[in-house]
């Protein structure tokens, strides 16, 4: 004898496949869940993977808090920058000189005339302290792997996708406009020809993110001083922190503690537009394929109506020898519940499974097509990343249970208020 109540018992009974229209539409309802919850798992994922390894990128290559005078360079950075070491969150402090400038490639041949441009970032870096606010003396992947000693005298470092759109390698030679030089041309009125720094390829960077690692190079800060001709002076210094996401809360300290004249900008400020544009799409993802399971919610509808007209004399039997509204409604409900569970665990492994496997799978795609679905230049990651967050798979499956439930209350309901009299009058 069974222990399970006779409502769960009938709704199984209920369940079983048979070669009926029902059962068509039941099996095509548990085929909307699974894949509703599967996708669903599939794209939050992949959004929460998106979000936490473009942080960690961001955090790698920058630094959390860039401090600069309001309105010039800052003079005397040395002071300045133990006046900020004094706050306890303060994990490291480098200074920076950061701009645009022209670079020219040199061609091995004097008589070769073909050469490439660009006007990438240039970062001038103190080899000392540079460590301490960011990931590139670790980054260099080609080449001199030692900061101190690739940038050592005219050396400058590249990153890898930049190298490579200019088919540069280590040892090539640049030229380097500052925009000192520009400003001179221009004033002359191209009379007078400004000479550009050469400076040698001596290693190549990969920090993982294709916005920087195409678009940035690298030289000494003394080298960098040269080119904006700021004597000693640097434009910012950039500061990391213990925590983070403390940022705007230290920024505010340091700026009181400095006085007047000086301005902190954090990363999240920084890139508030990408950053603040995945959050937007990860959740408008989430409410857009929440209709998959919506879709999948009506065909349960559609079956369990159909099982009501379908069991309406077995109702009226039921409720004749003495079953109550409540458990008749529970025999649909259980049915509605049942499907759900069937769903969203079909739902769940699938969808873990083909988190788990995505890259292997993007790759055996690219081997089989030829097609870069996943391509680098525009997303910035090598990879697709994905993370399995407990609290949204919480979230996606609890709801597509109730969404599965909600499905059935109607039918059930109805069901429950047959009278035994009218659903046997006909029988």
């Amino acid at each position: 004898m069974s222990k399970l109540p006779f409502e769960l018992l009938l709704a199984l009974r209920y369940l079983r496949p048979k070669r009926t229209f029902v059962s068509i539409i039941t099996l095509i309802s548990i085929v909307g869940v699974t894949l509703g919850v599967a996708v669903l798992i599939i794209v939050i994922s992949v959004m929460s993977g998106f979000d936490h390894d473009l942080r960690n990128k961001l955090l790698g290559f920058n630094a959390h808090i860039r401090i600069s005078a309001a309105n010039s360079t800052l003079p005397n950075y040395r002071d300045i920058a133990r006046t900020i070491e004094t706050n306890k969150e303060v994990h490291g402090i480098a200074p920076t000189v950061l701009g645009q400038v022209l670079v020219e490639t040199v061609p091995s041949d004097p008589n070769a005339r073909d050469t490439l441009t660009a006007a990438p970032w240039l970062r001038g870096v103190d080899v000392h302290t540079e460590g301490s606010v960011s990931s590139l003396p670790s980054s260099l992947v080609i080449g001199e792997t030692n900061l101190a000693a690739a940038l050592n005298d005219r050396g400058v470092v590249v990153g890898t996708d930049f190298a490579q759109h200019l088919g540069l390698a280590v040892g090539d030679k640049i030229s380097i406009y500052s925009p000192a030089d520009i400003k001179k041309m221009r004033a002359s009125n191209g009379k007078v020809t400004a000479l550009p720094t050469d400076y040698t390829v001596t290693g190549i960077f990969n920090v993982g993110y294709f916005d920087f690692d195409a678009n940035v190079i690298v030289t000494s800060l003394e080298n960098a001083q040269d080119l904006y001709s700021l004597d000693d002076n640097v434009h910012a210094l950039l500061v990391t922190l213990n925590d983070p996401y403390r940022a705007r809360e230290v920024r505010q300290q340091i700026v009181q503690s400095l006085g007047r004249g000086f301005d902190g900008v954090t990363w999240m400020e920084d890139n508030s537009a990408i950053l603040g544009a995945l959050v937007v799409e990860k959740n408008m993802m989430f409410y857009l394929l929440f209709f998959i399971v919506l879709v999948a919610a009506l065909c349960i509808l559609s079956a369990q109506i159909t099982f009501v007209v379908q069991k309406t004399r077995e109702i009226g039997m039921l409720k004749a020898l003495g079953a109550t509204n409540l458990q008749i409604s529970g025999i649909f409900l259980s049915q509605s519940a049942i499907i759900g569970v069937l769903g969203v665990l079909s739902g769940l492994g699938l969808g873990i499974l083909a988190v788990t496997y995505r890259n292997e799978f993007l790759h055996f795609m690219n081997r089989m097509t030829g097609w870069e679905l996943f391509p680098s230049s525009i997303y910035g990651f090598s990879e697709l990343p994905a993370i399995i967050d407990r609290q949204d798979i919480l979230i996606i499956c609890g709801c597509s249970f109730v969404i599965c439930i909600l499905g059935g209350v109607l039918p059930a309901i109805r069901a429950g208020r047959l009278k035994p009299v009218e659903a046997l009058r006909y029988e």
